[in-house]
C-alpha cells in the first residue's frame, strides 16, 4: 500500500510541476505578445512621424497651433491636419495588420508622473517631433485604450486551449488515481476472499477425509451407530460445501442478471415460521432466547420464496455467528404505510461506525486482526442487499459496538 501512495505522491508532484510550467509558459507568451504589440506601435508611430516630416505645410500648421495653445496639449488642430495625421495612422496600422482602436494627441513635453493626465496617457507611445517643428518642442502621442483587452483577445484561443488541457489532465489524473485505489481495494478483498474460501473449504474436506478414513480403516464395524455417525458427518460436510459453492455461483449469476425471480404471493409470517424451525434448535442448543413478534396486519408480499428465505436465513445466521456468548435474538414485523417492515435485532459484538456502510460491499469483512473467529466469504450481505432491492425493497443497518446490531428490511405489500 505504501508503494501505491508513493506513486500517487510522485505523480501529484510531477503534475504540479507541469502545471507551474504551463502557467509560466502562458505568462511568457503574454509577455512576448506585449513586446510584439509595442514593436508594432513604435513602428507605426515612427512611420507616421517620418511622413509628417516630409509634409512641410502640415508641419508649419502644427507649429502654429502649438504656439497659440494655452495648455500643454494641442487641443485645437485644424480639420485638414487632423485628418491627414489620422489617415497616416490608419494607413500604417492597416499595412502592419494592426487592428485596434486608437487615438492621438500632440503635446508639449510634460512630466507625466506628476500630471493629472497620467491615467489618460496609459498605454501611450511617444515620438519626439523635433524634426517636424523647429520653434516649439512637441511630441506625437499614440494612445491605445484597449491594449490589454487586445492582447488577451490575441491570446484567447491559446489561453482557452491551455486551460482545457490543464482541466483534462486533472480529471484524467483524478480518475486514474481513483481507479488505482479501487483496483487496490478489490485486490485486497479478493485476496481476503481467497484466504477465507481456502479455510472454509479446508475444514469440511478435512472432516470428510477423516470420516472416510475411519470407514475405510475397518469395514467390519460391530456397531452400526458408528457407521451412521461417520456417514452423517460426510453428508453434512458435503452439504456445507455444496451450499458454499452455490452461494458463490449464485452471487456471480446475480451480478450478471442471470437469476430470474419466480415471484408469487407469499405470506411472510408463514415463511418466517417455517424458516425458523431448524434455527430454533441452534438457539435452544446454545441456551439462547428468541423473541418473535409477528405484529404486521398485512404480511402478504410478492416475492421469490427461495431467495427471500435465503435472505431471512442469512440475517438469522449472522446474528447467531456474531453473538459471542448467550444468543438473544428479536424478530419483529410491522406495517409502515403500504410496506412490511422486518426488524432482526441481536445483542452481539456490533459493528463499528466506519464499517457500517462497507458491510454490503462484495468480499468485505469487518477487520478482526490476525484472528478469524467467524468464517465466511464476505458475500452474504451483498447477496442479501441485492435480493431485497430486486424485490423493490430497502435495507438499513443500525449498530453499536458491544450493544448489538439491527437490520431493518422494508418490502412493499399487496392486498390480501
Amino acid at each position: 500500500m505504501n508503494r501505491t501512495y508513493s506513486f500517487i505522491a510522485f505523480s501529484s508532484i510531477a503534475l504540479l510541476i507541469l502545471l507551474i510550467i504551463q502557467v509560466n509558459w502562458i505568462f511568457q507568451t503574454a509577455k512576448v505578445k506585449e513586446e510584439l504589440f509595442n514593436d508594432k506601435a513604435n513602428i507605426v508611430l515612427s512611420k507616421t512621424t517620418a511622413a509628417l516630416y516630409a509634409d512641410e505645410e502640415t508641419c508649419l500648421k502644427i507649429e502654429e497651433y502649438a504656439a497659440h495653445s494655452a495648455s500643454n496639449i494641442v487641443t485645437r488642430l485644424g480639420e485638414v491636419e487632423a485628418k491627414k495625421i489620422d489617415s497616416l495612422f490608419s494607413h500604417y496600422m492597416a499595412f502592419y495588420n494592426f487592428n485596434i482602436d486608437y487615438s492621438f494627441v500632440i503635446s508639449k513635453p510634460i512630466d507625466l508622473i506628476n500630471s493629472n493626465i497620467t491615467n489618460y496617457f496609459n498605454h501611450t507611445y511617444n515620438k519626439d517631433l523635433a524634426q517636424v517643428t523647429s520653434k516649439n518642442q512637441l511630441e506625437l502621442k499614440l494612445i491605445f485604450p484597449d491594449k490589454k483587452q487586445f492582447i488577451l483577445a490575441e491570446m484567447g484561443p491559446l489561453f482557452i486551449t491551455s486551460v482545457l488541457l490543464i482541466l483534462l489532465v486533472l480529471i484524467l489524473f483524478w480518475r486514474t488515481t481513483l481507479s488505482l485505489l479501487k483496483e487496490k481495494k478489490i485486490s485486497e478483498h479478493t485476496t481476503d476472499f481467497l484466504n477465507n474460501m481456502t479455510h472454509e473449504f479446508k475444514t469440511p474436506l478435512t472432516n470428510i477425509a477423516l470420516a472416510s478414513k475411519m470407514l475405510g480403516k475397518d469395514a467390519n464395524f460391530e456397531k452400526k451407530e458408528k457407521i451412521k455417525h461417520y456417514t452423517e458427518i460426510i453428508l453434512e460436510e458435503n452439504q456445507k460445501l455444496s451450499l458454499q459453492v452455490e452461494q458463490m455461483l449464485g452471487m456471480t449469476a446475480l451480478e450478471r442478471g442471470e437469476i430470474p425471480l419466480q415471484k408469487v404471493i407469499v405470506d411472510f409470517h408463514q415463511l418466517t415460521t417455517i424458516a425458523l424451525k431448524p434455527i430454533r434448535l441452534q438457539i435452544e442448543d446454545k441456551k439462547g432466547r428468541l423473541d418473535l413478534r409477528l405484529e404486521a396486519k398485512n404480511a402478504m408480499i410478492l416475492a421469490d420464496k427461495i431467495h427471500l428465505t435465503n435472505v431471512f436465513n442469512c440475517l438469522i445466521n449472522n446474528a447467531i455467528k456474531y453473538s459471542p456468548t448467550t444468543i438473544t435474538l428479536s424478530i419483529q414485523t410491522s406495517n409502515i404505510g403500504s410496506n412490511l417492515c422486518l426488524k432482526v435485532t441481536d445483542k452481539g459484538i456490533g459493528i463499528a461506525p466506519q464499517y457500517q456502510k462497507k458491510v454490503f460491499d462484495k468480499f468485505f469483512r469487518v477487520p478482526t486482526g490476525n484472528l478469524h473467529p467467524v468464517k465466511g466469504f464476505g458475500i452474504g450481505l451483498t447477496y442479501l442487499k441485492s435480493i431485497v432491492e430486486l424485490h423493490d425493497g430497502s435495507i438499513e443497518l443500525q449498530s453499536k459496538i458491544g450493544k448489538g446490531t439491527t437490520f431493518i428490511i422494508t418490502l412493499p405489500t399487496i392486498n390480501s
